[in-house]
């Protein structure tokens, strides 16, 4: 027993040792030796070995779209009134008022079926579908057994995968809220000053790399002239929770939410110790005001870090930006819009709350290739006298929608667990009732 023992405590001293020298000293100083970026470079290889292999046995895969979209339809984004125009005047007979008329069923049908058929807001609250097999999962396509050589490879990844990359970044991940937690009670202690704001910063940023490093992320910040300075606020599309570990390996954040208990609760608390943090409790969210007048405060102090905050409130599935909610663009101040994209092809980093839970989705995120994403720092932005909130919200999510490559869809994130809000039915209501009341009739002809 006592071989075993010293056995033991050998291989845990040396994995820790390699662990400190080749991860953590960089991670400290903000450095890479390359490994990572060999580790990529092979992967891609393999990657693209395997694809070729797929698409050997099964060509009609090259036909597959990037986009989650079955592509069955074919959507018409005209207007109510131009659709109902269109139906009323391919009859012979020419309408000059705006009574109900049989052919306008048609319209409500067509629209019924297409969101029956390809429904556009629930289908970015799924995985995005992959051109190719990556060896993580079967995909949406269940690609089926190919040949002994490609399942052997699986195999190989799948052993690399949960016997040595799953327990290095467990490890890491260990060290990185551990670091996080004695470190930002340790800084907490010290008196308000530059000083303190010097060690909170570096403080948070070893542990956001180290973090990051447990997902064995690659990340390309692009534009970093346009980083969130002292002041502002980020504001970011939302397609993980690990957006906050990805913006903050390259910058520190005022982070803004609920107060929760247990182990989340201990970093909360820590957080807040090093430096200040939008904690709320339960019930002070549900006050807007109270809500908006601590942001404000924050905001204008320009000595306190920029806050993030994910407009969309909910994770969309890295395919599109849905709306932003209006909140965060009535506080004022600067905002700093970053668009973050993933490649999918290493892992899916989208977390479908309906499907897993916490700890299913880091298992998940552990067990994967790797993380690869780009984050694009766009100019700063501010709200224009002739703008209110909702049209400068719409402005800023077109801007990220259009340098991340993603689709701009007007819906709620909400609809991922609610049902659609009257407001939408009754608005929808009120333009059919324009029509049959002839107002704005678009049926009118000059003769």
């Amino acid at each position: 027993m006592d071989d075993f023992g010293s056995l033991a405590y050998n291989i845990l001293a040396a994995w820790l040792t390699v662990i400190g020298v080749f991860i953590m000293l960089p991670s400290v100083f903000g450095m890479s030796l390359g490994i990572s970026e060999i580790y990529m470079r092979i992967l891609v290889k393999m990657l693209e070995w395997a694809t070729r292999r797929i698409q050997k046995g099964f060509e009609e895969q090259k036909k597959l779209r990037m986009i989650a979209s079955n592509g069955i339809i074919e959507r018409d984004e005209s207007p109510m009134e131009a659709e109902i125009a269109g139906l009323r005047q391919s009859r012979s007979q020419c309408l000059q008022r705006g009574d109900f008329e049989l052919s306008d069923v048609f319209y409500f049908s067509k629209k019924g079926f297409e969101a029956i058929v390809e429904d556009e807001v629930t289908q970015r609250f799924s995985s995005e579908e992959l051109i190719s097999w990556n060896l993580l999962t079967r995909t949406n396509h269940n690609f089926q057994y190919l040949s002994l050589r490609v399942t052997l490879i699986w195999v190989l990844g799948v052993f690399v995968r949960y016997c040595i990359l799953l327990p290095l970044r467990v490890t890491l991940a260990t060290i990185g809220i551990s670091w996080l937690v004695v470190g930002a009670t340790l800084v907490g202690q010290l008196p308000n000053s530059r000083v303190k704001d010097w060690f909170s910063e570096k403080v948070h940023l070893v542990c956001c790399r180290i973090c990051a490093r447990a997902l064995s992320s690659a990340i390309q910040y692009h534009n970093k002239e346009n980083r969130p300075k002292k002041g502002g606020i980020c504001v970011a599309n939302h397609t993980s929770p690990i957006d906050i570990i990805i913006l903050a390996n390259d910058g520190c954040y005022a982070m803004v939410g609920q107060i929760h208990g247990g182990l989340m609760g201990v970093i909360q608390r820590a957080m807040a110790r090093a430096c200040p943090h939008v904690w709320f409790e339960r019930s002070e969210m549900r006050d807007r005001h109270l809500v908006t007048k601590r942001l404000r405060e924050h905001v204008f102090d320009k000595e306190k870090l920029p806050i993030l905050i994910f407009p969309e409130g909910t994770c969309i599935n890295n395919t599109s930006v849905m709306m932003f909610k209006k909140g965060s663009f009535e506080i004022g101040g600067t905002i700093y819009p970053v668009a973050i994209k993933y490649d999918p092809q290493f892992g899916d980093a989208f977390w479908n709350s309906s499907k897993y839970t916490m700890v299913k989705y880091l298992l998940r995120m552990m067990t994967s290739w790797a993380i690869k994403c780009n984050v694009w720092y766009l100019p700063p932005m501010t709200r224009q006298e002739d703008e209110d909130a909702v049209q400068f919200a719409n402005r800023v999510k077109s801007a990220i929608a259009k340098q991340g490559g993603l689709i701009e869809l007007p819906w709620d994130g909400g609809l991922k667990r609610d049902k659609v809000k009257d407001s939408f039915k009754q608005e929808q209501q009120k333009n059919y009732s324009k029509i049959i009341a002839g107002e704005n009739n678009v049926f009118q002809k000059d003769n």
